[in-house]
């Protein structure tokens, strides 16, 4: 596939006047736009944190990147949303935890199999279009917003021109072998970038580059991998050598563009650490464990630096945990835009002030991390659930809730489970956890009546995939884990994956409700978005809507409920059905989660949905963004 710099300056020529014209759609602009810095915001795809020279792998050739390091903050302890690629992406795109947004693994995701305990819960198949992205946020502050590369958050109508991007180009995951398009499309995807950013001039610009590179099934120049020879994986190092040149080319353009930028380096999630696609692991994690798919540290830990000329010192190394769920609102707020006025409370915190002062406190010190991935992967990991606090990490399993427990400071490889020798603190912990898990909302697996437990043995106890031995080679590896991996793909082998389906999804959003009785109201606002200032019990909603066909309807109230006000009962009626729900306290009543209230027999015709208060427990019973009825 070919992307030449003359068809993208002209789509770019056709495209810029129409978006200069849009509505900021309700975000206020930031007061001065000649002092907002352009962004770019660069993701590798299954990077690891231990696959550049700047992190310690010594031999891979990485110079462009380890250069980029030492010109701002390289951290050390940096987690992604989640260890798995479209989660994570969706994580990063809203500054919210992916759990919240019932997106939890890799899209389309890993089919059902004999080897499961528990069923997958159905995700959703995109990101919800209600969701604020972090490219609309910088659009309504007067942003002209680009995308070059993988979106893998849905396609068409869920697209990136639906999420706030004004240009999209996305090449496919392979291209020629060469220095215009790279075996991973790598140099394609840059000088798509390179020319967007170079047609602004009065506009600052949000250049959202996410490489297909070092993703699977890989592709580099054979004189990279003969350089390589030394290596782990020859053929991987050449990949990650080749996205280094890549992006040297374009840190080489953003130097001579007038306007300051900002450039963020990162990746998804952890490297991977299995064989395949390829018969041997790409790549290691170094003293992390486990890798992509795992809540292991090899998982969740990846690479990330930051650069701000003028702004930022160099040389900086941070080891404060902090979170690509941070990038949001630490933008936002560079970009001259407060979050509580433009979108509701997000799960990330600011880092802008620790960015400008090296000595101010960091409001991660006391933070807690929490990870909820209720799936089984192609990697080998299965359905579990984590919290980093402080130097503790925590680990729990959801088929039989075994619990693991590590003193990060200690053992940074989490060797020793010590969750009998430190009970208490593992109580609390788990606590903490299962009280973040309730007001997410989070979806748990469910038994799966065809599990076959001699295979579940034979994959997921007898051998240990979270544990590679790195010294042996890259071929013993493969060779000893060949069996596990011809099982691990054999049970899932003519298998689909059973997701929400949006092309039936019914829709029902705030603004198309109809209020009734004293206080209850649309409330506009673009943090909002709600019906909103439900005090009065008797206070009630419906809508009009059609059901196309008869059948069984899975039904979703997009909620938030503050502080001590979880409790209320509301029934929720379509014709002569109807269901109840207990409301759960959400934190905030903007902190939506997605509530599945049950589900609804219904026979195709017109109908009023009526939500309907029974009890209230607080000052008010919850906002109500949307609805959704679903056929399963």
């Amino acid at each position: 596939m070919q992307f030449h710099h003359a068809r993208l300056m002209r789509q770019i020529a056709i495209l810029l006047p129409i978006f200069v014209g849009i509505v900021s759609n309700g975000f206020a602009k930031a007061a001065n736009p000649s002092e907002q810095p352009n962004i770019v915001l660069i993701v590798a795809d299954d990077l690891g944190i231990f696959d550049l020279g700047c992190y310690g792998r010594r031999e891979h050739n990485t110079p462009n990147l380890d250069k980029l390091a030492s010109q701002g903050i390289r951290y050390t302890s940096a987690y992604c949303g989640l260890s798995i690629c479209s989660a994570s992406r969706a994580s990063l795109m809203t500054g919210k935890s992916c759990a919240r947004l019932h997106l939890t693994t890799f899209l389309p995701g890993r089919p059902d199999a004999e080897s499961q305990l528990l069923l997958h819960p159905r995700i959703q198949s995109y990101l919800p279009l209600a969701e604020t992205t972090l490219a609309e946020s910088l659009r309504g502050a007067g942003y002209s917003t680009g995308l070059f590369g993988k979106w893998h958050l849905g396609g068409g109508k869920t697209g990136p021109l639906a999420q706030g991007f004004d240009i999209a180009v996305e090449p496919k995951g392979n291209g020629a072998i060469d220095e215009k398009e790279g075996g991973k499309n790598e140099y394609a995807i840059v000088d798509s970038a390179i020319g967007f950013l170079t047609a602004q001039s009065e506009k600052p610009s949000f250049c959202y580059i996410p490489q297909h590179s070092p993703h699977v099934a890989l592709a580099a120049p054979k004189d990279l991998i003969e350089k390589n020879a030394n290596a782990f994986n020859p053929l991987y190092a050449a990949t990650v050598e080749s996205l280094d040149k890549a992006i040297g080319k374009l840190l080489t353009s953003i130097d001579a563009i007038k306007r300051p930028t900002i450039v963020i380096f990162t990746s998804d999630n952890g490297g991977l650490h299995v064989p395949e696609i390829h018969e041997l692991p790409v790549t290691h994690n170094g003293p992390f464990r486990a890798g992509k798919g795992y809540l292991y540290e090899g998982g969740l830990r990846i690479p990330l630096m930051v650069r701000w000329p003028d702004k930022i010192k160099p040389a900086q190394t941070v080891d404060m945990p902090v979170s690509l769920m941070d990038l949001m609102p630490t933008l936002m707020e560079v970009s001259g835009l407060e979050t509580g006025k433009t979108v509701g409370p997000l799960d990330g915190v600011s880092l802008k002030q620790t960015w400008l002062d090296s000595t101010a406190a960091s409001p991660t010190k006391d933070r807690s991390f929490f990870w909820h991935f209720p799936h089984y992967t192609n990697q080998g990991s299965r359905p579990a659930a984590a919290t980093r606090q402080g130097n503790w990490k925590l680990i729990e399993y959801q088929e039989d809730g075994a619990i693991e427990l590590y003193d990060l400071d200690k053992d940074i490889s989490e060797k020793n489970n010590v969750a009998k020798e430190y009970a208490d603190k593992a109580a609390v912990l788990t606590e903490s956890l299962h009280q973040w898990q309730k007001k997410m909302g989070v979806q748990f697996g469910t038994p799966n009546p065809d599990a076959k437990r001699e295979v579940h043995k034979r994959l997921y106890v007898e051998f240990d995939p979270t544990r590679l031995d790195s010294s042996v080679g890259a071929a013993a590896v493969g060779e000893k884990w060949k069996a596990w991996r011809t099982e691990m793909n054999r049970v899932v082998a003519g298998k689909k994956t059973l997701l929400k389906d949006p092309s039936n999804e019914i829709t029902l959003t705030a603004a198309t409700g109809t209020p009734h009785g004293k206080k209850l109201r649309y409330e506009p606002e673009t943090y909002k978005n709600v019906l909103g200032y439900w005090t009065e019990v008797d206070d009630w909603a419906d809508w009009e809507l059609t059901i196309p066909n008869d059948g069984v309807y899975e039904i979703e109230v997009q909620c938030g409920c503050g502080a001590n006000n979880g409790g209320s009962v509301v029934r929720l009626e379509v014709g002569s059905e109807s269901l109840q729900w207990t409301v759960r306290e959400t934190g905030h009543f903007q902190n939506m989660i997605i509530e599945n209230v049950g589900t609804m027999k219904l026979k195709a015709g017109k109908y009023r949905l009526a939500v309907r208060p029974q009890s209230k427990k607080g000052v008010a019973v919850m906002d109500i963004r949307s609805i959704v009825l679903r056929p399963i």
